[in-house]
């Protein structure tokens, strides 16, 4: 019998991946559920879902997800179902994460179920920084046109909305403005055309005008004086305004002065935050308008705003009207001397403050002298001084070091790039070592110090246990110095941790006074005669 020899062939093999089997679907349902219920970035700002809750939630994406997914794979087979896989995830995803911002609906008190107050914040931030067009917009702002919902502050910052998107968004904000008391528009026309953001800012203006804000952000958006005047309707209406930022807004002298004649009396404005900007001298008279309006205002920000000094006097006497002034930051412009004098008339009338920034003012030794004396009278509590980059000399430490000598408040010192030198440096440690218990920050890098002046200033924060950060970097500290810093610091009562980088010390730099101190070690004298001799002769002027 013949047998005919014939060649196996191999069967196609192939893999189906839709529909899931219902473990598989099970399976997705609990890993969401467990999602859901377990604390995130996203719980911490909209509240944690209970188990039940998150598991009746998991139950519902997965249909939607998975109807959803059955649908496109039966309108668009693709052989073995990945595409519909791709969907199933993805609307699940999507689904979560609506989810996690809505927060709870339910809290369990004692094992008795609860209904949760709904969210007040509706923030859309936290995600990619892209452009948003209408049908995506639609989606991000579902959440606002629900019926019922109880926002109070929204935050549209970090995304770049396109006039199709304001379009979308406009009757739902008119919608809700009513109830509406914190909005944040920061840098949300970021890569925009002109025209389309001058736009979308009016378009949003209309639709919020008429809304009771205490709080209104319109920073980072190059706003320049067309972009606040497209603005007008609704600074125009804001009656209530607590908090207003105008930060990074390109905002020149003309548009100074269109802040000016928009911004209505703000008597009750207690926060204006004017940061980085070009505002020059004329645009300074213009923002001192609105401050003099502001009477109850406790936190004024206007630095790196190019002011000189005829801008400075200016709005140094603006800031002599705000007598409830808490916090002042007029970093990085150029006040001079003038100014500064006519802001050290305005100090002295501010008893309130606790937080005070004068860095980069060019302020010199006359300026800091008439400014600390000012404070010395008037700031009981002040916590936080930054004076750096104003070329003050041992002359005007004298005036500095007699007022730390009365504010034992005092947390964070910045005296930093400055020409203190050792004489200075002693001056402020003989101060510190004796008062000042709750200081915790001491900046005084850049200023030329050497061996004895840092052995000052450890010696000065030695002895306070709360002590965090001691930056004496960039000065001419030699080795021996440096190891001297670390034994003080070690046998005191705070560690060497304390002690910031030394990266940029340089131990072979040479002061006015530092020849004579290296040539004195090259034939083996000791530096510490030179530390005694100054620490002897150098007294805190308390005039």
């Amino acid at each position: 019998m013949e047998t005919e020899s014939k060649t196996s062939q191999p069967r196609p093999f192939s893999i189906k991946l839709w529909p899931p089997s219902q473990g598989t679907r099970l399976l997705l349902v609990e890993r969401m559920a467990n999602n859901l219920s377990t604390p995130t970035v996203f719980s911490r700002k909209y509240g944690l879902l209970g188990k039940e809750e998150a598991n009746e939630k998991a139950k519902h994406i997965e249909n939607v997800a998975f109807a959803a997914a059955n649908e496109h794979h039966q309108n668009e087979p693709d052989g073995d179902g990945s595409s519909a896989v791709q969907l199933y995830a993805k609307e699940s995803s999507k689904l979560m994460l609506e989810v996690l911002k809505k927060g709870p609906t339910k809290s369990i008190v004692d094992g008795e179920v609860l209904v949760a107050p709904k969210t007040t914040v509706f923030d859309i931030s936290g995600g990619r920084r892209a452009f948003i067009e209408a049908d995506e917009a639609e989606e991000l702002l579902r959440p606002l046109a629900e019926e019922g919902n109880l926002y109070t502050k929204i935050c549209f910052s970090n995304r770049s909305f396109g006039v199709g998107a304001a379009n979308v968004a406009a009757p739902i904000l008119s919608s809700i403005k009513d109830n509406l008391k914190e909005v944040d528009l920061s840098d949300f026309i970021a890569g925009r055309q002109e025209s389309e953001a001058l736009e979308v800012m009016k378009i949003f203006s209309t639709a919020l005008e008429g809304s009771l804000l205490r709080f209104l952000n319109l920073s980072n958006n190059a706003l320049g004086e067309k972009g606040v005047r497209a603005f007008g309707a609704l600074l125009q209406s804001q009656k209530n305004l607590e908090e207003l930022y105008l930060m990074n807004d390109g905002i020149s002298e003309e548009a100074a002065q269109a802040v000016c004649e928009l911004v209505p009396s703000t008597e009750k404005l207690k926060v204006l935050h004017f940061h980085n900007n070009m505002t020059g001298d004329e645009g300074a008279v213009a923002i001192a308008e609105v401050v003099k309006r502001s009477p109850l205002l406790e936190d004024f920000r206007c630095s790196s705003t190019r002011i000189g000094s005829e801008g400075g006097v200016v709005l140094a006497e603006a800031l002599a009207t705000c007598t409830e002034l808490k916090k002042l930051d007029i970093r990085d412009n150029m006040f001079g001397e003038e100014a500064a004098i006519a802001l050290s008339k305005a100090l002295g009338g501010l008893p309130g403050l606790t937080e005070v920034y004068l860095s980069y003012l060019n302020l010199e030794d006359e300026g800091t002298i008439a400014i600390c004396k000012a404070l010395k009278e008037s700031a009981p509590s002040l916590q936080v001084l930054e004076i750096a980059g104003n070329d003050i000399s041992v002359k005007g430490a004298r005036a500095l070091s007699a007022l730390l000598s009365s504010k034992d408040s005092l947390t964070s010192l910045n005296v930093s790039e400055n020409e203190l030198k050792d004489e200075g440096a002693i001056l402020i440690g003989k101060v510190l070592e004796k008062g000042n218990p709750q200081l915790k920050e001491l900046d005084m890098s850049t200023n030329s110090i050497r061996r004895a002046g840092a052995h000052a200033i450890a010696q000065a924060i030695a002895s306070k246990p709360d002590f965090k950060l001691l930056n004496i970097n960039s000065n001419f500290i030699s080795e021996e110095g440096i190891d001297e810093v670390k034994s003080i610091l070690k046998a005191g009562k705070n560690s060497i941790d304390v002690l910031g980088p030394l990266d940029e010390n340089d131990p072979e730099g040479e002061s006015e006074e530092g020849e004579a101190s290296e040539e004195g070690e090259e034939h083996g004298e000791e530096e510490e005669p030179e530390l005694e001799s100054k620490l002897q002769h150098l007294n805190v002027d308390e005039d």
